[in-house]
């Protein structure tokens, strides 16, 4: 097997694992942001780490996309 084809799986392998391990925690971020908009010592809940996530997801997702068709063109 060639080098690109271990790099696009070892990236969608360990992106996918990655993403699955953050998401209980990010849910609970998000269900804590839906039911309270300040915290318990008055400073507000900042909703950076979420958006970080889900852009990183994204990311993942279209690079993930790019890997798999650049391995389709070169081993065609």
């Amino acid at each position: 097997m060639d080098l690109l084809l271990w790099i696009t799986v070892g990236f969608i392998i360990i992106g996918f694992v990655v993403l699955v391990s953050m998401k209980k925690s990010m849910e609970m971020k998000v269900a804590l942001l839906k039911e309270n908009k300040e915290s318990v010592d008055g400073k507000q809940i900042s909703p950076k780490p979420v958006i970080w996530w889900v852009w990183g997801a994204v990311l993942w997702g279209i690079v993930s996309i790019f890997l798999i068709v650049w391995s389709f063109s070169v081993y065609t």
